[in-house]
């Protein structure tokens, strides 16, 4: 039996890119944000003008936690703290997996189709730009 994979075009990714540019610039904030493939790889990333050079790296792992587990990065944040169901994972997959806010998965037809990835402000802000990254193709 095969199973197709549906996943994210480059002109949506870009849509998705574009809002969260637009929401950080309403913030007042420089962003990296990054849209992958189901299989966590980039198809959009922008860094914007000021945003610090480790962001695009924190965004990408963002995207790949959000799109591996198909939730929001930080939703793994207690569950791998020590102690946690979950403790080391945040070390897996050669320490790709980030807990914090910024990563959310891209879902059509029920099926993780890609994810975004946002670093570069506050937790609670790259976690608003991502969803306003979302927030666009539903609006589509």
């Amino acid at each position: 039996m095969t199973r197709q994979i549906t996943t994210i075009d480059c002109q949506t990714a870009q849509r998705v890119a574009a809002a969260v540019v637009a929401e950080a610039t309403g913030r007042r904030v420089a962003v990296a944000v990054v849209v992958t493939d189901p299989a966590g790889e980039p198809i959009a990333v922008v860094r914007m003008d000021g945003a610090n050079a480790v962001a695009l790296r924190l965004a990408t792992d963002k995207a790949y936690t959000a799109v591996a587990f198909g939730a929001p990065s930080h939703h793994w944040a207690e569950a791998t703290a020590p102690g946690g169901v979950d403790w080391g994972m945040a070390n897996a997959a050669g320490g790709r997996i980030l807990v914090l806010p910024g990563g959310l998965p891209i879902r059509a037809g029920g099926q993780v189709v890609g994810a975004v990835g946002v670093s570069g402000a506050a937790p609670p802000v790259d976690l608003a730009c991502a969803e306003a990254g979302c927030a666009a193709l539903e609006a589509a």
